[in-house]
């Protein structure tokens, strides 16, 4: 049985680690027209609260979003979260 694993994108904002793609910076020119194309459509969801974006989150859905965290930080909370399941799975 598939559970929901959420990770936690700062500022209480929370997504489903099942539907990510990809974790990537929002420093370079296509991702830029990425996120304003997101804006545009309506598929993109801030979850900054106001502060720099430092990474960006695309979903299985073709949704972006805007995260205050590093992409290094999200990933590695996908991580620890995918080894706390693994040890609970393991144990039963």
């Amino acid at each position: 049985m598939s559970s929901i694993k959420l990770i936690n994108i700062g500022f209480g904002n929370v997504v489903s680690a099942n539907r990510i793609i990809a974790i990537v910076s929002p420093e370079s020119a296509p991702i830029k027209r990425l996120i304003q194309e997101a804006k545009d459509n309506g598929n993109s969801v801030d979850a900054t609260c106001g502060r720099r974006t430092r990474a960006v989150i695309i979903t299985d859905s073709e949704h972006i979003i805007l995260s205050a965290l590093q992409p290094e930080t999200i990933a590695n909370r996908i991580e620890i979260k995918d080894n706390i399941i693994s040890e609970d799975t393991d144990e039963e």
